[in-house]
């Protein structure tokens, strides 16, 4: 297993694939000016799977999400997805992405074994997306959710930032938009998790306002806390379901105390949490022929030391050296 000093067991494993992305969102990368990792610091899709292959028959993990960067831009991709839905125990198997090119690889992914899908969504206007995100990609992105759902990637969520003065009129709006489409909506307090640190705890828009605004159109129902267990969403029926609705406080209501992840960056790192300002190498272990219960002995050591909260409640919270495109979301 992976326990820490609380009593915390990490079941859940977010695997980073690569640290490139095709869009240039404002509250995650500068437009311009990241040094992408070289392809000899990224781990190998054999590196990838072993190490997965280690974290559920050795160390306790059920749920393995694939994130970036940007994941579909992994080549390899359907077939670590392939080679990770073949290990006993099976672990349930999901992807978090921007939508960009998930038209044309849907049908494979699920084909691959993939059990579903986080798609990043932030606005329904193409002009504002364009602003966000510094990308045309709008369309792409209605038409990846669309091919999503097609394929059988149930249920597909849809995270989305709410930014002052962008698109923070839109709570509504995006939920009937999601409502209508089938989609399960999740809205993700913004964190500081850009390179340019340019993050402001003063004017974000929190877990409170997207509530207030939602109420303005909508009845909600909290679900109680023993449905949620350790997952980040607090979940809300609307107009008394079946229909639900999430919000991911990080900052104003954090959940360290339930947290069960462990995460692995694209460059083959532990780390514990990701505003984490520590990293374990798995990968130089990998690539010196240590043997499995080796490397597991050293994860273990790893997340035994995770700390008791991600410290964004501290007003003096610094941000993560890297973006979040190198450590995965």
């Amino acid at each position: 297993m992976l326990v820490d000093t609380y009593g915390r067991v990490a079941t859940d494993l977010r695997v980073s694939l690569t640290d490139r992305c095709n869009l240039r969102c404002t509250y995650c990368m500068p437009e311009e000016g990241l040094r992408w990792l070289g392809k000899p610091e990224l781990l190998t899709d054999d590196e990838i799977v072993r190490l997965v292959r280690i974290a559920v028959t050795d160390l306790g993990i059920t749920e393995v999400r694939f994130t970036g960067g940007e994941p579909l831009l992994r080549p390899g991709l359907p077939g670590i997805v392939e080679r990770c839905a073949a290990l006993d125990p099976r672990p349930r198997l999901s992807l978090t992405t921007n939508g960009i090119g998930l038209a044309r690889t849907a049908p494979a992914l699920r084909a691959a074994g993939l059990d579903r899908i986080n798609v990043s969504l932030d606005t329904l206007r193409p002009d504002v997306f364009k602003t966000l995100t510094r990308r045309d990609r709008h369309r792409d992105v209605l038409e990846g959710l669309l091919a999503a759902r097609a394929a059988g990637l149930d249920p597909v969520k849809v995270n989305t930032v709410l930014m002052p003065g962008l698109n923070d009129d839109e709570a509504p709006d995006l939920l009937a938009w999601a409502i209508e489409h089938g989609y399960e909506l999740r809205f993700i307090e913004q964190m500081p998790l850009d390179a340019q640190h340019g993050w402001q705890r003063d004017g974000m828009i929190t877990a409170g306002d997207v509530l207030a605004s939602l109420r303005t159109r909508f009845t909600l129902t909290a679900e109680d806390e023993e449905s949620r267990g350790s997952a980040p969403a607090e979940r809300w029926l609307v107009d008394g379901g079946p229909y639900r609705v999430g919000v991911i406080a990080s900052v104003t209501r954090p959940f360290c105390a339930a947290c069960d992840r462990t995460r692995l960056t694209a460059d083959g790192q532990v780390r514990t949490c990701l505003f984490a300002r520590e990293e374990t190498d798995l990968r130089a272990a990998l690539r010196a022929g240590e043997p499995d219960e080796e490397i597991a002995r050293i994860w273990r050591h790893a997340m035994w030391g995770k700390k008791a909260g991600s410290g964004l409640d501290d007003p003096a919270f610094r941000q993560p050296d890297r973006p979040m495109s190198a450590i995965g979301g």
